[in-house]
């Protein structure tokens, strides 16, 4: 593995009123590798992600792309930072007004812009219809509308979106979320095999033992704002941790539920 991993966060805090999400968070990805984050609702999650992403400003500690603090960086620096990372959202986030090439094609560029070059209309409808290829869609289904796609297929058209600018890093939110465990597999196989073709660095956070072991190399676990454990994602369902145990095996009865009943 690498000295100098690709993402690394220290003690790195968030409160909302009187309420602490993050409380000290310390978390290493090295480079090339799928990091899966899980924990109940509410326990953090998806504002730890917001905060990597640039959307959510932490009260305290440090985030780091490349060994550079991205919370101290320019304004400019820190966008071009936060434009490495692609990002497949819960529900694919794709937008009605424009057909599902023009979503592939805004991914396109963005990127083009930030690497400060252009793109014809021929040619980014050419990279298009070759990113639908590779998440596993015909070219045809470009013309088409976003509302007139399964949800398995809205998710692959998700993950080309998030993927069409070649990102360092990239980001799933609960990407197996309203989807049959079959197709659910399907997108965690497109999903590896591009952080792998890519040689991207992945970080996920979903509810779904059985994608987080597919998707992830290495895992942690997020209990009131606080990493309470961190290991293989292969280990994630005999990990030796009560919380995470009961959390992976869906045991009404262990700590977290104490915590619940109160």
């Amino acid at each position: 593995m690498n000295a100098q991993p690709k993402i690394r966060i220290r003690g790195l805090t968030k409160s909302f009123g009187p309420k602490k999400v993050l409380d000290g968070i310390d978390l290493d990805v090295e480079t090339g590798t799928s990091f899966v984050i899980i924990g109940g609702s509410g326990s953090g999650k998806s504002v730890l992600l917001r905060c990597i992403l640039g959307l959510v400003t932490p009260d305290s500690g440090s985030i780091e792309i490349d060994g550079e603090d991205v919370l101290t960086a320019s304004g400019k620096r820190r966008e071009e930072l936060e434009r490495q990372i692609g990002m497949l959202f819960q529900n694919a986030a794709l937008f009605d007004s424009m057909t599902v090439a023009d979503n592939i094609v805004f991914g396109l560029r963005a990127q083009c812009r930030a690497q400060h070059k252009r793109l014809s209309a021929a040619q980014a409808r050419t990279q298009a219809g070759e990113i639908l290829r590779q998440v596993g869609l015909d070219p045809s289904v470009g013309a088409l509308a976003p509302s007139e796609l399964s949800g398995g297929m809205q998710k692959r058209v998700g993950l080309a979106r998030a993927i069409a600018g070649t990102p360092a890093i990239l980001f799933f939110d609960e990407p197996t979320t309203g989807l049959d465990p079959i197709m659910g597999a399907v997108i965690d196989g497109l999903i590896v095999d591009c952080v792998k073709r890519l040689g991207s660095t992945a970080i996920a956070i979903t509810h779904d033992m059985a994608s987080a072991q597919r998707i992830g190399d290495r895992a942690a676990m997020l209990y009131q704002g606080k990493l309470v454990w961190q290991g293989l994602a292969s280990e994630l369902m005999h990990s030796g941790n009560p919380m995470v145990d009961q959390f992976t095996h869906g045991r009404k009865d262990g700590p977290i539920s104490m915590e619940l009943r109160r």
